[in-house]
């Protein structure tokens, strides 16, 4: 399970340390690819293979799961912790999530989230403005 915020920069040469916590976790392989709201998702391997057989399941006759399909698998790349305990994310990727340099690594649950700090904290400072809404929201989903 991933829990918890840390603040990483992303080097020159596109790489990134992974905290501590995480890193046993992936050393047998992860998958980055674009994630929502304009940030990266991280899976283990394992995990990444169960969204996979979910995505793969998706109806290709509809729009809008071609297009999601689209950006979970086009925009995956397969990553490898080195031995100083950081990934190399592909510059496609950063560019998508705006990331030059600060990065805010957030770990929710299942998957590790990757943002740029500036980023991070406009979603941040909506979602905890507007946290009575979201809280009425999920109240209907019997959370």
């Amino acid at each position: 399970m991933f829990i918890g915020e840390f603040k990483h920069n992303v080097d020159p040469k596109g790489r990134l340390a992974v905290p501590a916590k995480f890193r046993e976790d992936l050393t047998r392989g992860a998958v980055v690819t674009r994630g929502l709201d304009g940030c990266l998702f991280i899976y283990t391997y394992d995990e990444w293979q169960q969204q996979a057989d979910k995505l793969k399941k998706l109806p290709l006759t509809q729009a809008d799961a071609r297009a999601f399909v689209r950006l979970m698998f086009a925009g995956a790349a397969e990553v490898e912790i080195d031995k100083q305990g950081r990934i190399n994310i592909p510059a496609y990727l950063l560019e998508y999530a705006h990331i030059t340099k600060e990065t805010v690594v957030a770990g929710l649950y299942n998957r590790i989230e990757i943002w740029s700090q500036t980023e991070w904290e406009k979603y941040t400072a909506k979602a905890e403005s507007e946290s009575n809404v979201i809280a009425e929201h999920l109240a209907s989903l019997g959370i």
